[in-house]
């Protein structure tokens, strides 16, 4: 029998033959295509021995279930695009949503875009998140990229576009973490001064006093506080706004959010993101009081707006009723940094804070886990990464290592 003689295998048995053409080739069944039809891939060498390596290799990785799938040869680009409108939309939250988009749009489709999904490397994303921090894009949005791709990758490898997650494999670009300073009672104590003058000042208060999230505080609602017993309970977060053009057929040339006819495309608020966070917390008598002296000066905004009240139940709100809006908010508490003549700072700096009065006041962990939010399994971490050895703490622990070293013992 010559060589090169093509004979019948059995079904789903992997084929080596020299064909007409003078070349080896195989055929190697790896699965059942969309259309119920045997899914047999074709390997082409110029020697049986090259061809018979090639098949054997697909074969392992058929039984790996490390290849990819017929149909559609992916870009980058074009998966990319497709999971984040058609796979993460529909299922992450609007603001996990726009940080994706961001990501695609702005980053990954014009730096990576072009590449063969299947063909892309690690070093590929290595080179491009240092071009990236060259062209001058902070540590903290190449990381942000990085976790994006890295997420859309494993989509792919579980759907079998693609064998492996290369984004697992590269590394990520390094990122520090900032040294930060909460405030110290000093600078709180000023800050409550100045915020005392302010529309809405306990919402400072309770920044600073229960270290709610931006969207916590904005999202509370007066069905959600029982100033008799004295607890609140966290159950929303409010959304940051996104509008539409309402101009319709006469562009008014502006940005969507400027428009003169705007229309809003995303909900006002959503519930927390995780069962811990979804928890109740207990006012200090002071912000209980505080409170109710703010539901009354609602009240009288209410009777001054008359027909004009959108009554939505928030309880920091616009002079109308309606939400507040997170950058307006922000841009509040820089002005407050500035009036009360305390330090710059983030306005997730007064989260810290509250977290560091906790720490100084030696409440159980599991106690402040749950008035800060915190999931049991890594509640530890953000421990470690919220409450900050301050001041006093370090003086307490040098004199008590003083006493312990130099004061004569009782005997003596």
């Amino acid at each position: 029998m010559a060589e090169g003689k093509r004979t019948r295998q059995p079904n789903g048995a992997s084929s080596i033959y020299l064909g007409k053409d003078g070349k080896w080739h195989g055929r190697v069944t790896v699965g059942v295509r969309d259309d119920g039809r045997p899914d047999r891939r074709h390997i082409e060498r110029k020697t049986k021995a090259e061809v018979t390596k090639a098949v054997r290799e697909m074969e392992r990785a058929r039984d790996e279930k490390k290849l990819r799938k017929p149909g559609q040869s992916w870009t980058v680009q074009a998966w990319l695009e497709h999971w984040v409108e058609n796979i993460a939309k529909p299922y992450v939250s609007e603001n996990s949503y726009d940080g994706y988009e961001v990501d695609v749009r702005v980053h990954l489709v014009p730096g990576l875009g072009a590449h063969k999904l299947d063909r892309l490397e690690p070093e590929h994303l290595e080179r491009f998140y240092r071009k990236m921090q060259e062209a001058g894009s902070a540590a903290g949005t190449a990381h942000h990229v990085h976790r994006t791709i890295r997420v859309a990758l494993g989509e792919a490898v579980r759907r079998g576009h693609i064998p492996t997650n290369v984004a697992e494999i590269a590394k990520a670009p390094r990122l520090e973490e900032e040294d930060i300073e909460p405030y110290t009672i000093e600078e709180v104590q000023s800050l409550l001064v100045e915020a005392a003058k302010l529309r809405n000042s306990a919402r400072w208060v309770v920044a600073l006093a229960l270290g709610l999230r931006q969207g916590e505080a904005l999202g509370l609602h007066w069905e959600d506080v029982d100033l008799d017993a004295g607890y609140v309970r966290i159950r929303k977060n409010r959304l940051r706004p996104k509008y539409a053009h309402g101009c319709g057929g006469d562009p008014c040339g502006r940005k969507a959010g400027y428009c003169p006819q705007r229309q809003q495309t995303r909900r006002e608020h959503k519930s927390t993101k995780s069962r811990a966070g979804r928890r109740t917390v207990g006012l200090p008598d002071p912000l209980i009081k505080l409170l109710r002296q703010h539901q009354e000066e609602q009240e009288r905004e209410r009777a001054e707006a008359g027909a004009d009240w959108e009554g939505k139940g928030y309880v920091f709100a616009s002079p109308t009723g309606g939400p507040l809006s997170p950058n307006t908010d922000y841009h509040v508490w820089k002005r407050l940094l500035r009036d009360a003549g305390v330090r710059d700072g983030r306005l997730h700096d007064a989260r810290h804070t509250a977290a560091t009065v906790l720490l100084l006041l030696g409440v159980p962990d599991v106690v402040v886990d749950a008035i800060m939010g915190w999931e049991p399994g890594g509640a530890a971490r953000m421990r470690a990464r919220y409450m900050h050895v301050t001041g006093p703490m370090l003086r307490k622990v040098a004199q008590q290592v003083g006493g312990a070293l130099w004061e004569p013992s009782a005997a003596d």
